[in-house]
């Protein structure tokens, strides 16, 4: 009998990755998984506005830990676009895990960020027809993320932050995906 090393890759995906949400997340409360497949980014302000650059970047989504958490990569520019040393400035490659939590009723939301460094922490709840993250930069920064304009092949998903005044929210970021079919 021939032994063979499985491939630590498939063993990672298939561990890691779930078909569906899990019934401990009662259909009401699912605000991601609409979020589910792939996402071409156009991307309309990275610290600054760059909408005049053309930057695109991708997104990928899915269910996770037996369905019990969404888990995303964004990255810009695109992959095969991406050079070993790319500037810093148009530069992404993260990830975020969102959770349900039972006791909150809401979802606890992970952002890092290797390539930049960035790490934030969540609280997302639906708001009318947004879906409302708060939470915090690494640095105890106030941030709010939102998306909005939702529709089956598009939204609008924007991150601010607020300033020193208390009172201030600035854009750090805005993105206009459609879903890639």
């Amino acid at each position: 009998m021939l032994l063979t090393t499985p491939n630590p890759h498939s063993v990672l995906a298939g561990a890691l990755a779930a078909d569906q949400r899990s019934a401990d997340i009662p259909a009401e409360a699912d605000l991601y998984g609409w979020l589910v497949g792939s996402w071409d980014l156009d991307v309309r302000f990275f610290l600054s506005d760059v909408s005049g650059l053309g930057l695109r970047g991708e997104a990928h989504f899915g269910w996770v830990l037996e369905g019990r958490a969404v888990q995303d990569v964004w990255i810009m520019p695109h992959r095969p676009e991406r050079t070993p040393a790319p500037d810093r400035i148009a530069n992404m490659y993260g990830t975020t895990l969102r959770a349900w939590d039972p006791c909150l009723q809401a979802w606890r939301v992970t952002w890092t960020d290797p390539v930049t460094g960035g790490r934030d922490q969540l609280i997302g709840r639906r708001v009318g027809d947004r879906i409302v993250q708060l939470g915090t930069h690494a640095d105890g920064t106030p941030i709010r993320w939102i998306f909005s304009e939702i529709s089956d092949d598009s939204f609008r998903w924007t991150g601010e932050a607020l300033q020193p005044d208390g009172e201030t929210w600035a854009l750090e970021g805005e993105f206009r995906a459609t879903r890639i079919r």
